[in-house]
């Protein structure tokens, strides 16, 4: 990306938190039960006002910056309670406010209980891809994806995804990582549910609190789960479907740049906006301390720009890239990792400045693609080389 000092502003994303709160409370939700509470204080939807106004801030950033393509990520809590008429007027207005200096492109994050044959219509008729969250078959979705009461949510969130399916949109489903599980059997669950995208997500601990999840499950859990999903997916699996993790992995390992957060160094060129207008970097920084993914900034009265001059921490992290943690140095999959995903690597000791919680299962992971790619560490240096020069030329 763009250095923030070389004339240019960066290209972002835009997450749009349109509503505060949620019809399920997860267990292992970031937003509700990590420790920041800040959702308490806001608006339950966004205000008319305050999305109108954030969308002129990304029509005020894209042409300061010359940024011809912007994503717009409707999430929540639930965006979908906001309901399909509003949701339907805002996507207009998002169109009508930016078509004509960017090309547009809109997305929804979803639990997926709400959906119904009337949000099948608004989301077809903008063109909104959607993600839906799934963890897989009933016992296992519902042992964490619950209502307020305790009640599991897999009926309906599997509704949705047939909704989506048979209405011919573009999805993926997002399924969470259970330690101790068995992956394969959720994969193949996934994928009997017609499932071609699918984006398997680590669980979101720092070096504070994971201690547990490694006393139960071991060092690599993550990898344990995944690895029988990709060598089921290497050898019987076809190419409509697509496993995020490992397709990336597999664009590093052959020199290229990963589109996950999850590995690969750089900037994450997210802004997000709460619901009451306020500015925030990477939201998941929220389990590493309250309020730690606020920048003190509003879109009523600031530009996304104005993130670098004001705030320390969020200019390196959404403009620069923090640095690799030194414990990354002598890795030989550094260049690929970057140190993973940045809340992963906190600790309350040394801040950033540490390898993902997740090393031991990105290594293993790392390891077993790059068996069956038959690419060595030397090959992707070489590779990456190669394709920077030509990038250069």
């Amino acid at each position: 990306m763009p250095a923030v000092n070389d004339g240019r502003p960066p290209d972002f994303q835009f997450i749009l938190k349109i509503a505060s709160r949620c019809n399920l409370n997860c267990s292992y939700c970031y937003v509700y039960n990590k420790g920041d509470d800040s959702w308490q204080t806001r608006p339950v939807f966004m205000p008319s006002e305050i999305f109108t106004t954030s969308l002129r801030r990304i029509r005020s950033h894209c042409v300061a910056s010359g940024q011809d393509a912007v994503r717009i990520t409707f999430h929540g809590g639930e965006p979908c309670l906001v309901g399909p008429a509003r949701f339907d007027h805002w996507c207009q207005e998002a169109y009508d406010t930016l078509a004509d200096v960017c090309r547009v492109e809109l997305s929804l994050q979803t639990n997926g209980t709400l959906l119904d044959e009337d949000w099948i219509g608004v989301l077809r008729r903008h063109q909104v891809s959607v993600g839906l969250s799934l963890d897989g078959p009933r016992l296992l979705h519902d042992r964490s994806r619950v209502d307020a009461r305790g009640r599991g949510s897999y009926r309906e969130a599997v509704k949705g995804l047939g909704l989506l399916r048979d209405g011919g949109l573009a999805h993926q489903v997002l399924t969470v990582i259970q330690p101790g599980a068995d992956g394969l059997e959720v994969h193949r669950h996934l994928v009997a549910l017609g499932a071609r995208r699918i984006n398997y997500l680590f669980p979101d601990f720092t070096h504070d609190s994971v201690g547990p999840v490694r006393a139960a499950h071991g060092l690599t859990p993550c990898a344990d789960y995944l690895l029988p999903i990709l060598d089921d997916w290497w050898t019987n699996g076809t190419l409509d479907v697509r496993i995020a993790i490992f397709w990336n992995m597999a664009r590093v390992i052959l020199g290229g740049s990963s589109q996950l957060d999850l590995f690969g160094p750089g900037a994450y060129q997210y802004v997000f906006i709460e619901s009451d207008g306020a500015i925030e970097g990477l939201d998941v920084l929220k389990i590493c301390g309250q309020g730690l993914a606020e920048t003190a900034l509003h879109v009523r009265d600031h530009e996304f720009v104005d993130i670098a001059a004001r705030n320390p921490l969020h200019k390196q992290v959404m403009f620069e890239g923090l640095p690799r943690p030194g414990a990354c140095d002598r890795c030989p999959e550094r260049e690929s990792c970057g140190g993973g995903y940045l809340p992963h690597r906190f600790g309350t000791t040394g801040g950033f400045d540490h390898a993902t919680i997740w090393c031991a299962d990105m290594l293993k992971l790392f390891g077993r693609l790059r068996t069956l790619l038959n690419v060595s560490t030397d090959d992707t240096a070489h590779r990456r080389a190669v394709l920077q020069k030509e990038s250069r030329l």
